[in-house]
């Protein structure tokens, strides 16, 4: 059962349905969120930009661990305060706001200030950490990063890790080297870190393994890898962190690894905007869409709603400290 999409996720009233509630505004300076490319799908058709229904909401709350709340995805700007709002309604009942460059980390800390179901992550995505490398400012940008981790409200070091699909083998040194600078980082701030892993699985194992001292908690955001990899992390307490995908039909082996993966160590994320679960795949994502997703992994682990929620929310708090 879903519901109607949530007011502040429908397009601007026209004067044909003028009856309806418009949607409440923006927060100052939301228009100036980056936007979320209107690229095509594989199949070459046109992205669908309707935010999908309402889920059902969830028997027990859970949090968003992962969410890209400065994005805006098509034509319509959310503010967080909306965000959050929508995903109340659902049993979301907070997120955690992740920065991928100075600019994003500086978002995600100002806005967890201002939200108490926020709480913030910082970093230099790694397909960045090449590029600021030949320009001569990745110094620069990381000392930021180091400032803004001393944050209270930080948690969380990252995205950092390693992406082999975008970034050549030119920017490997750089991107490793970045990697092992947010590690260290994480591990003197003691916080958390969040993992992005493409196409790089056995280099971020290696990178982990020859770490000196690794970070309170490491979570594989966006879980991509098989049962070999959640093996792995099972061995060395390593969340996975499950997004939209593990719903793709063609995700079989993303759902071989949910169902292996020890239950101390699953969390859930919707990397907001992207990786919409299906039926919506293509379709902008949101934090309210979280449900979708716990429902299949209830599905693929074979037990309750109401357990993996409980289960999922545990881990959350373990892994970053209360939320409260």
């Amino acid at each position: 059962m879903t519901g109607e999409t949530p007011p502040a996720y429908r397009p601007a009233q026209s004067d044909d349905d003028a009856a309806r509630p418009a949607p409440a505004a923006a927060a100052p300076g939301a228009e100036q969120a980056p936007a979320r490319a209107h690229a095509e799908e594989k199949s070459g058709k046109k992205r669908r930009m309707q935010y999908p229904p309402a889920p059902e909401p969830l028997p027990v709350p859970v949090i968003d661990n992962h969410a890209h709340l400065d994005f805006r995805d098509g034509e319509i700007t959310v503010s967080v305060q909306q965000a959050l709002d929508a995903a109340q309604t659902v049993g979301v009942v907070g997120a955690l706001c992740v920065g991928y460059d100075v600019a994003s980390s500086e978002f995600s800390v100002n806005a967890a200030a201002k939200h108490p179901a926020l709480k913030a992550a910082v970093a230099l995505h790694p397909n960045d950490a090449p590029v600021l490398a030949a320009q001569g400012d990745y110094e620069t940008a990381f000392a930021r990063i180091t400032e803004l981790a001393r944050h209270e409200q930080v948690v969380a070091i990252g995205e950092t890790g390693l992406d082999f699909y975008r970034t050549g083998e030119e920017g490997i040194a750089a991107q490793r080297r970045s990697f092992e600078d947010h590690i260290a980082l994480a591990v003197e701030r003691g916080l958390a870190m969040q993992i992005h892993d493409r196409e790089a699985h056995a280099e971020v194992v290696e990178v982990l393994n020859a770490a000196p001292t690794l970070p309170s908690a490491v979570v594989f955001h966006c879980f991509s890898g098989d049962a070999d990899l959640a093996r792995l992390c099972n061995a060395n307490g390593w969340y996975m962190s499950f997004a939209g995908t593990v719903t793709f039909k063609n995700a079989r082996a993303l759902r071989e690894a949910l169902a292996i993966a020890d239950p101390q160590l699953i969390l859930v994320e919707t990397d907001t905007p992207f990786l919409t679960p299906h039926p919506y795949r293509g379709q902008p994502n949101a934090p309210y869409l979280i449900p979708q997703t716990m429902r299949l992994m209830a599905e693929v682990r074979g037990t309750s709603l109401d357990s993996l929620c409980q289960q999922v929310m545990f881990n959350t708090t373990q892994a970053y400290g209360s939320w409260t």
